[in-house]
Order: C-alpha cells, then sequence, then structure tokens
C-alpha cells in the first residue's frame, strides 16, 4: 500500500540499523502490519477474521507436527495411534482435541470472512487478486480437512474416503484410474492412508505460502472497507499499529476463548461418534455424512437424482460440486456493479440474506439422510444457489438503484458519529 503519507521505517538502534540494511525484515514487519502500514479508518470487527484465519492456521500447524511424531500411517495401527495419542501421551488429548477443533474454528472463521467479503464486496476491483488468492486458499483447506478426516481410521473416517473418492469414477474414461491412482489401490487402505497423511502433513504448509500471497496481494490496494470507498487522502487512514493490532487482540481474545470453551468442554460436539468406531469394511453405517463444513457442497452433490441428456446423476452430481467452488473464481465479473458494499445497494443485501438462507438450508439437508424430503430440499437449494451467482447477481448489478454514497471514508465516519451524538442527545 504506497501512499505517500504512509510512515517510513528507519530503525535508530545500531543493531537494527545493522539488520535491515542487511535483510530488511524489520522494513518488511514494520510496513506489513506496524505503523507504517496506513488502513482505512472505519474497519469494523468483521475485518478481524483475516487475523484469526492466520490464528487458526498456526494452531493446526503446530498441533498437527506434534501428532505426527505419534501417528502411525498404516491401516492395522493407525486407530490404536490415535488411541495411544489420547490415552499414553502427555497431553496427547489436548493436542488431538485442539486439532480437530481448530479445524471447524478455521473453517468457521473464513466462512465468515468470505461472506464479509460477498456482503461489502472485496473480490471487485482493484482486489480480485485477493479474492481469487483466498478461494484457492478455501480449495486448500478442503482437501487437507477431507484428508485429515480419513487419518484416525474410524468408521466414518473410511467410509467418507470410500464414497467421496467413488464419485471421481463418475468421470468417464479417466474417473477410475483417478480413483484407483489417488487411493494407491482398489479400496482405501495402506497405501490411501499414507498418500493421505503425506499430502495432509505437506498442505498447511503450501497453505501458508497462498496466505503470505494473499497478504502480499492486499497491501498492493489496501483494505477493503465497509463503505466501499476508496482511500482518498490522509484523513481516511489510521496506522495499522496501535489501532487494529489492539482491535485484532481483542477479536483473537474472543476467539481463544470459544476455542477454549469447545476443547475442553465440548470436544466432540462437532464431530461423528461413529469416528470411534475401527474402520470395517464390512460394516457400512447406517448414514455416511462428511465433517459439518462439508455439508452444503455433499447436499449439491446428492441433489441429482436422475439421468439427464447423456450424462448419469452421479456425474451431475460431481460437476455440481465442483461448479459450486468455481463459480466463487468468476465473481468479481459476474457481479457487474460500480458500488461494492451492499450498504448502499439495498437489492443485493436482500439477496445476499436469501443466499445465507439457503446455504443454511444446503447445510441442514448435508447433514440429514438421502431421502424425502431433504432430497427436494437440497434441489430447490442447489438451483437457488447457482441462480444467485449465474442469473440474480448479474442482473441486479444492473436494475439496481444504489442509495446515495458519502464523498469519503472521513464523511461517512463524521456522519455516522453525529447521527449517534444526535440520537443519545
Amino acid at each position: 500500500m504506497s501512499f505517500p503519507w504512509a510512515n517510513q521505517y528507519q530503525p535508530k538502534h545500531p543493531v537494527m540499523k545493522w539488520v535491515d540494511d542487511r535483510l530488511p525484515l524489520p522494513r518488511f514487519v514494520y510496513n506489513a502490519v506496524g505503523a507504517g502500514y496506513p488502513v482505512p479508518r472505519n474497519l469494523n470487527y468483521f475485518w478481524n477474521f483475516g487475523v484469526l484465519a492466520g490464528a487458526a492456521l498456526a494452531i493446526q500447524i503446530v498441533t498437527g507436527i506434534v501428532l505426527a511424531m505419534h501417528y502411525a500411517a498404516n491401516a492395522g495401527v493407525a486407530f490404536n495411534s490415535v488411541e495411544h495419542i489420547m490415552r499414553d501421551v502427555n497431553a496427547g488429548w489436548f493436542i488431538r482435541y485442539a486439532h480437530m477443533n481448530g479445524a471447524s474454528m478455521f473453517f468457521i472463521v473464513v466462512y465468515l470472512h468470505i461472506f464479509r467479503g460477498l456482503y461489502y464486496g472485496s473480490y471487485k476491483a482493484p482486489r480480485e487478486m485477493v479474492w481469487l488468492l483466498g478461494v484457492v486458499i478455501f480449495l486448500l483447506m478442503m482437501a487437507t480437512a477431507f484428508m485429515g478426516y480419513v487419518l484416525p481410521w474410524g468408521q466414518m473416517s473410511f467410509w467418507g474416503a470410500q464414497v467421496i473418492t467413488g464419485f471421481f469414477s463418475a468421470i468417464p474414461g479417466v474417473g477410475e484410474p483417478m480413483r484407483q491412482w489417488l487411493l494407491g489401490g482398489f479400496a482405501p487402505d495402506n497405501a490411501a492412508l499414507n498418500r493421505f497423511f503425506s499430502l495432509h502433513y505437506l498442505l498447511p504448509f503450501v497453505i501458508l505460502g497462498v496466505v503470505i500471497l494473499h497478504i502480499w496481494a492486499l497491501h498492493i490496494p489496501g483494505s477493503s472497507n465497509p463503505t466501499g470507498i476508496e482511500v482518498k487522502d490522509e484523513q481516511d487512514t489510521v496506522p495499522f499499529h496501535p489501532y487494529y493490532t489492539a482491535k485484532d487482540g481483542v477479536g483473537l481474545g474472543v476467539f481463544l476463548m470459544i476455542f477454549a470453551v469447545l476443547t475442553f468442554f465440548t470436544p466432540n460436539l462437532l464431530g461423528h461418534a461413529d469416528n470411534y468406531i475401527q474402520a470395517n469394511p464390512l460394516s457400512t453405517p447406517a448414514h455416511i455424512v462428511p465433517e459439518w463444513y462439508f455439508w452444503p457442497f455433499y447436499a449439491i452433490l446428492r441433489a441429482f437424482t436422475f439421468n439427464f441428456l447423456w450424462i448419469d446423476a452421479k456425474l451431475w452430481g460431481v460437476i455440481a460440486m465442483f461448479a459450486a467452488i468455481a463459480l466463487l473464481f468468476f465473481l468479481p465479473w459476474l457481479d457487474g456493479s460500480p458500488v461494492k458494499s451492499s450498504t448502499y445497494r439495498p437489492l443485493n443485501k436482500i439477496f445476499f440474506w436469501i443466499l445465507l438462507f439457503d446455504i443454511g438450508l444446503l447445510g441442514v439437508c448435508g447433514m440429514m439422510p438421502a431421502e424425502q424430503p431433504w432430497v427436494i430440499f437440497s434441489q430447490i437449494g442447489a438451483i437457488y444457489y447457482f441462480a444467485h451467482f449465474l442469473i440474480i447477481l448479474p442482473i441486479i448489478s444492473r436494475i439496481e438503484r444504489p442509495l446515495p454514497m458519502p464523498g469519503s471514508i472521513t464523511e461517512a465516519v463524521l456522519a455516522k458519529h453525529a447521527d449517534k451524538s444526535s440520537a443519545t442527545a
């Protein structure tokens, strides 16, 4: 973010000056998160979720490294090695529960981060690359989480791997060879467990690399803000430190309290009881369900129950599931409105909340068995999901009449404080 009024780092201590001249790491940190990085003065707590996602990633990497020291990626002993971690390793239960619930907390803050971006138009120019890299991070998270879900080698782990990888076989010609290559055989076993463990360990570091690119891309145009108006002068900004480091500190404290309650008091709330039963290829669970953060996409996958044209229902489900995520890559160009924030877009605001309800409905359908009325609800939800991005959003971006916008961020902030003063007078 190269504003002419941004403070430039000038180390005063001889040691810091010597380090900065040879390795400008102090300068990099100062310009990235210090007083040298000006940010819009009107950011609210919805802008905390990027930092919280970084904290969740750090928790996952640290706890994952410790767990890898005790885990055995072998179908014969994987389940028992997890039990060994829980019962015999010093604080192993805490590390494992922190890793389990850390994944859920990671997805919670990332989903909130995405929804904030959708509401405030953070995907629009000049921040398209920030958004695209964020979607890449989301995809990598989903792949990492799926492979991690297999590692405990419980009933839901085994059958989740069997069912989800089985959908690849629907792809004509290359589907079955792709599935066998992914599993290392015809069914989940030692080879699949070793592959998934290796990739599950590697991908968080890939995510970390993309996160660095994501932050780098963000610092070029600077942070978005609730009004969607670009920074015009020095009055529109404040230094990131101490203003937003303090604000992020409050958010981090709340995040850690919720995380602690989840880990210490209800560690299995977001898990599945069947995963505490050792994997048995001869005993299929009554209801196979993935982790909660996959439920909306799982509902879309199961929404297709009949063949259409020359493509069977199974392949349509696979196409729709991947297309539901791929749509996010095209969002900056599907929404043609010059106004970013839904605060000034009354129609877009209404349909945003309808979309959130729809995703919630898909989540419930993904959790439920594939029977009526959940099948028809998932079909309705899937139709609306695609219609929102491909039909509704492009149309309302052309016909909508936005509300009058303030001339600058400072004007919006002063007007807000004036309204509060008049309300309390």
